[in-house]
C-alpha cells in the first residue's frame, strides 16, 4: 500500500507541471491565440529558474525568474502575431526551436551544478495520516497553488466581467472591437499571462520536480500541455483532471519498473506520448463537439480595420 501512496504523490507532482503549463495555454486560447512555443518557453524558464536558485539559494526567486523568462518570450511572440500578424503556428514553432537551442547554450555551465537541499513540506496533522499523508499532504506548496489556480481561473472566466471580455475577444474579436474593447492589448495580456505560467512550470521542473539541469529536460511536456487544452475542451477543471491523468501515466512506468514488471523501459517511456495520441484521436472522431467548445477565432489573425 505504501508504494501506491508514493505513486499517487508522484502523480500529483508530475501532473502539476502539465497543469500549470496547460492552464497558461488555456488563457492564450480563450483569447484566440495558439502558442506552439510552450516547449521552448518552458526550457528557457527551466534554465533561468535553475541558475537563479544556484546563485541565490532561494527556490521562490527561481520561480519568479522562470515566470519572467516565460513572460518575456511570450511578449515577443505576442507582438509578432498580434501586431505584425505573423502566422501563429509558424511563429510558435520558431519560438519552440529557439528555446531548445538557447537553453542548451545557456545551460552549458550549469550541467554539473547542484541546488541546495529542498525543504520538506507537510500539512500539519494531515501529513501524519498513514498512507493519505504521504500521498496527498506532503507536497510542495506549488502543487496546492495549482489547484487553487484552476479554481480561480474558473471563477475569472465564468463569473467576472473581465473573463467575459476575454472570452468575447476569443469568440468574436470584431464584435469586441466594435464595442470599444482594445482587442490587441487584451490578447497580448493573455499571451503574457500564459507565458508566465508556462515559465513557472519550467522552473518547477528544474528546481523541484527534478532539481538539476539537463539539456532538453522538459522532454515534450510542453506539447502534452498543448494537447491537454484540446483534451479538456478548453475547461480549466478538465485541464486539471487531464494533467493528473497524464501525470499518472508518466509515473506508472517507474512504478512498474520498481515492482519488477518485465517490460522494456523504452516501451514504458513511450506511454505518456502514446496516451496523448490516443486521446486526441478519440476526441477528433467528433469534430462537431470540438467546434462547439473551441473559441471561434482560435488561430485567426485580427485586423482592426476590417
Amino acid at each position: 500500500m505504501e508504494s501506491y501512496a508514493l505513486l499517487i504523490g508522484a502523480t500529483l507532482s508530475a501532473g502539476t507541471v502539465l497543469a500549470i503549463a496547460a492552464l497558461g495555454l488555456l488563457i492564450n486560447e480563450k483569447a484566440g491565440i495558439v502558442n506552439l512555443g510552450a516547449e521552448g518557453m518552458m526550457l528557457c524558464a527551466a534554465i533561468a529558474g535553475f541558475a537563479t536558485v544556484v546563485h541565490t539559494g532561494n527556490t521562490w526567486l527561481g520561480f519568479a525568474a522562470g515566470m519572467a523568462a516565460g513572460a518575456l518570450l511570450a511578449a515577443i511572440f505576442g507582438v509578432l502575431v498580434i501586431w505584425l500578424n505573423t502566422n501563429q503556428y509558424a511563429t510558435g514553432l520558431a519560438l519552440s526551436l529557439f528555446g531548445v537551442g538557447f537553453s542548451a547554450f545557456a545551460g552549458i555551465s550549469y550541467v554539473q551544478a547542484k541546488l541546495p537541499e529542498l525543504t520538506r513540506y507537510a500539512v500539519p496533522v494531515l501529513g501524519d495520516i498513514p498512507l493519505l499523508g504521504p500521498a496527498l499532504f506532503r507536497q510542495h506548496p506549488v502543487v496546492y497553488l495549482t489547484m487553487v489556480l484552476a479554481l480561480a481561473l474558473i471563477w475569472f472566466l465564468y463569473r467576472t466581467r473581465a473573463g467575459l471580455v476575454l472570452r468575447s475577444v476569443g469568440e468574436s474579436p470584431e464584435s469586441a472591437h466594435a464595442l470599444g474593447y482594445p482587442v490587441r492589448r487584451i490578447r497580448l495580456a493573455a499571451v503574457v499571462a500564459g507565458g508566465a505560467l508556462c515559465g513557472l512550470a519550467g522552473a518547477y521542473i528544474s528546481t523541484v520536480y527534478t532539481p538539476l539541469w539537463v539539456e532538453g529536460m522538459v522532454a515534450g511536456r510542453g506539447w502534452i500541455a498543448l494537447a491537454l487544452t484540446t483534451f479538456a475542451t478548453w475547461r480549466p477543471a478538465r485541464v486539471l483532471l487531464g494533467a493528473y491523468l497524464f501525470g499518472g501515466v508518466t509515473m506508472l512506468q517507474f512504478h512498474l519498473q520498481a515492482t519488477g514488471v518485465q517490460v522494456a523501459s523504452q516501451l514504458l517511456s513511450m506511454l505518456p506520448y502514446v496516451a496523448t495520441i490516443v486521446v486526441l484521436a478519440l476526441i477528433s472522431r467528433n469534430p462537431a463537439w470540438i467546434r462547439i467548445n473551441m473559441p471561434a477565432s482560435l488561430g485567426k489573425p485580427f485586423y482592426p480595420g476590417s
